[in-house]
Protein backbone atom coordinates (compact mmCIF):
# COMPACT_ATOMS: atom_id res chain seq x y z
CA UNK A 1 0.00 0.00 0.00
CA UNK A 2 1.54 3.21 -1.05
CA UNK A 3 1.25 6.55 1.34
CA UNK A 4 2.42 10.50 0.73
CA UNK A 5 2.69 12.44 3.43
CA UNK A 6 -0.09 15.32 3.46
CA UNK A 7 1.47 17.45 6.27
CA UNK A 8 2.23 15.14 9.51
CA UNK A 9 -1.19 12.94 7.91
CA UNK A 10 -0.29 9.80 5.93
CA UNK A 11 -2.47 9.40 3.14
CA UNK A 12 -3.37 5.95 2.24
CA UNK A 13 -5.18 3.57 -0.36
CA UNK A 14 -8.00 1.62 1.58
CA UNK A 15 -10.46 -0.96 -0.62
CA UNK A 16 -13.90 -0.58 -0.04
CA UNK A 17 -15.96 -2.57 2.71
CA UNK A 18 -19.39 -2.22 3.48
CA UNK A 19 -18.90 0.24 6.20
CA UNK A 20 -17.67 2.82 3.52
CA UNK A 21 -21.36 3.48 1.92
CA UNK A 22 -21.60 6.91 3.46
CA UNK A 23 -18.34 8.30 2.99
CA UNK A 24 -17.92 6.05 -0.53
CA UNK A 25 -21.25 8.37 -1.43
CA UNK A 26 -19.72 11.38 -0.04
CA UNK A 27 -16.84 11.40 -2.81
CA UNK A 28 -19.08 9.87 -5.35
CA UNK A 29 -20.93 12.85 -5.14
CA UNK A 30 -18.08 14.75 -5.13
CA UNK A 31 -17.09 12.99 -8.65
CA UNK A 32 -20.36 14.10 -10.21
CA UNK A 33 -20.61 17.32 -8.91
CA UNK A 34 -17.22 18.25 -10.85
CA UNK A 35 -18.71 16.95 -14.00
CA UNK A 36 -22.26 18.10 -13.34
CA UNK A 37 -23.90 15.35 -13.80
CA UNK A 38 -26.36 13.68 -11.43
CA UNK A 39 -26.46 9.70 -11.34
CA UNK A 40 -30.08 8.75 -10.42
CA UNK A 41 -30.37 7.07 -6.64
CA UNK A 42 -31.25 4.00 -8.02
CA UNK A 43 -27.84 3.51 -10.23
CA UNK A 44 -25.99 4.78 -7.19
CA UNK A 45 -27.68 1.78 -5.29
CA UNK A 46 -26.71 -0.86 -7.69
CA UNK A 47 -23.36 0.32 -8.71
CA UNK A 48 -22.85 0.33 -4.67
CA UNK A 49 -23.89 -3.53 -4.81
CA UNK A 50 -21.62 -4.62 -7.90
CA UNK A 51 -18.75 -2.95 -6.28
CA UNK A 52 -19.26 -5.40 -3.04
CA UNK A 53 -20.24 -8.11 -5.02
CA UNK A 54 -17.16 -10.81 -5.47
CA UNK A 55 -19.25 -11.82 -9.12
CA UNK A 56 -19.12 -8.76 -10.64
CA UNK A 57 -15.89 -7.30 -12.20
CA UNK A 58 -15.71 -4.11 -11.00
CA UNK A 59 -13.84 -2.96 -8.13
CA UNK A 60 -13.59 0.38 -5.52
CA UNK A 61 -11.18 2.42 -3.13
CA UNK A 62 -10.90 5.16 -1.58
CA UNK A 63 -8.04 7.52 -0.61
CA UNK A 64 -7.46 8.02 3.18
CA UNK A 65 -6.43 10.73 5.34
CA UNK A 66 -6.84 9.47 9.24
CA UNK A 67 -10.77 8.66 9.12
CA UNK A 68 -11.61 11.00 6.56
CA UNK A 69 -12.01 10.01 2.72
CA UNK A 70 -10.47 12.54 0.39
CA UNK A 71 -10.88 10.84 -3.37
CA UNK A 72 -11.68 7.55 -4.69
CA UNK A 73 -11.48 5.36 -7.90
CA UNK A 74 -13.44 2.59 -9.62
CA UNK A 75 -12.06 -0.02 -12.14
CA UNK A 76 -13.48 -2.70 -14.36
CA UNK A 77 -12.02 -5.97 -15.77
CA UNK A 78 -12.88 -6.03 -19.22
CA UNK A 79 -12.28 -8.90 -22.52
CA UNK A 80 -9.92 -7.33 -25.12
CA UNK A 81 -10.03 -8.71 -28.73
CA UNK A 82 -6.32 -7.32 -29.06
CA UNK A 83 -4.79 -9.56 -25.98
CA UNK A 84 -5.58 -12.57 -24.15
CA UNK A 85 -5.40 -11.24 -20.49
CA UNK A 86 -7.81 -9.06 -19.84
CA UNK A 87 -7.77 -4.88 -19.68
CA UNK A 88 -8.56 -2.82 -16.72
CA UNK A 89 -10.54 0.22 -17.45
CA UNK A 90 -10.14 2.80 -15.26
CA UNK A 91 -13.25 4.39 -15.18
CA UNK A 92 -13.78 7.01 -12.13
CA UNK A 93 -10.99 9.23 -10.53
CA UNK A 94 -11.93 11.36 -8.00
CA UNK A 95 -9.79 13.52 -5.59
CA UNK A 96 -11.59 16.31 -3.00
CA UNK A 97 -10.62 19.80 -4.05
CA UNK A 98 -8.94 20.25 -0.95
CA UNK A 99 -6.50 17.05 -1.42
CA UNK A 100 -5.54 17.99 -4.99
CA UNK A 101 -1.86 18.11 -5.66
CA UNK A 102 -0.83 16.20 -2.50
CA UNK A 103 -0.16 12.95 -4.47
CA UNK A 104 -3.87 11.16 -3.74
CA UNK A 105 -4.62 10.59 -7.21
CA UNK A 106 -1.28 9.08 -8.10
CA UNK A 107 -1.68 7.29 -4.97
CA UNK A 108 -5.16 5.88 -6.62
CA UNK A 109 -4.09 5.12 -9.70
CA UNK A 110 -1.17 3.61 -8.69
CA UNK A 111 -3.46 0.99 -6.76
CA UNK A 112 -5.12 0.22 -9.79
CA UNK A 113 -1.94 -1.05 -11.53
CA UNK A 114 -1.07 -2.98 -8.41
CA UNK A 115 -4.63 -4.59 -8.52
CA UNK A 116 -4.81 -5.09 -12.65
CA UNK A 117 -1.10 -6.36 -12.04
CA UNK A 118 -1.89 -8.99 -10.03
CA UNK A 119 -4.96 -9.66 -11.47
CA UNK A 120 -3.22 -11.08 -14.80
CA UNK A 121 -3.93 -7.50 -16.53
CA UNK A 122 -1.23 -6.42 -18.86
CA UNK A 123 -3.02 -2.69 -19.52
CA UNK A 124 -4.73 -0.28 -17.90
CA UNK A 125 -6.64 2.33 -19.89
CA UNK A 126 -8.72 5.32 -18.96
CA UNK A 127 -10.50 8.47 -20.17
CA UNK A 128 -11.15 12.35 -19.40
CA UNK A 129 -12.72 14.92 -20.50
CA UNK A 130 -10.46 17.36 -22.68
CA UNK A 131 -11.29 20.56 -20.20
CA UNK A 132 -9.43 18.80 -17.04
CA UNK A 133 -5.82 19.87 -17.75
CA UNK A 134 -4.94 20.08 -13.98
CA UNK A 135 -5.59 16.15 -14.19
CA UNK A 136 -4.04 15.32 -17.48
CA UNK A 137 -0.62 17.15 -16.18
CA UNK A 138 -0.35 13.95 -13.71
CA UNK A 139 -1.92 11.56 -16.73
CA UNK A 140 1.12 12.72 -19.05
CA UNK A 141 3.62 11.96 -16.32
CA UNK A 142 2.59 8.28 -15.85
CA UNK A 143 1.12 7.04 -18.56
CA UNK A 144 0.89 7.35 -22.27
CA UNK A 145 -1.85 8.97 -24.53
CA UNK A 146 -3.20 6.55 -26.46
CA UNK A 147 -3.97 9.19 -29.99
CA UNK A 148 -7.62 7.86 -29.62
CA UNK A 149 -10.57 9.95 -29.81
CA UNK A 150 -13.58 8.52 -28.09
CA UNK A 151 -17.05 8.37 -29.54
CA UNK A 152 -20.69 7.57 -27.95
CA UNK A 153 -24.26 7.65 -28.83
CA UNK A 154 -26.78 7.49 -26.15
CA UNK A 155 -29.38 4.11 -26.91
CA UNK A 156 -32.93 5.05 -25.95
Amino acid sequence: MASESTSSVQTYIKPLGEQDFVIWQQQWQGYQDFYEVDIPQATRLLTWQRLLDPKEPIFGALAMVGSEAVGLVHWIFQRSCWTVEDSCYLQDLYVSPQQRGTGAGRQLIEHVYQEAKAAGSTRVHWLTHETNKTAMQLYDRIAVRSGFVQYRKQLD
